[in-house]
């Protein structure tokens, strides 16, 4: 599927790819329907460690201060 906006906060995400593993979800197979009737009108979605952290365009800051304190919590 063509999603503008996941490619361009894949490249935004590109610099922190060593810090997370991205995990990518196609909300158009039926085995995501549930995804799908949650996030239609919201992709791209994003969740860090499970937990809903943005939707639409990656918000820097607060993926930037999460991924931090994920990291901190691990060491």
């Amino acid at each position: 599927k063509l999603c503008p906006l996941c490619d361009e906060a894949k490249e935004v995400l590109e610099p922190y790819k060593e810090r997370f593993i991205l995990q990518e979800v196609d909300i158009t197979l039926s085995e995501n329907s549930v995804w799908y009737d949650k996030y239609k009108y919201d992709i791209p979605v994003f969740h860090l460690n499970g937990k809903f952290l943005m939707k639409h365009r990656v918000d820097v800051q607060k993926f930037e201060d999460q991924l931090m304190k994920m990291e901190l919590k691990n060491d």
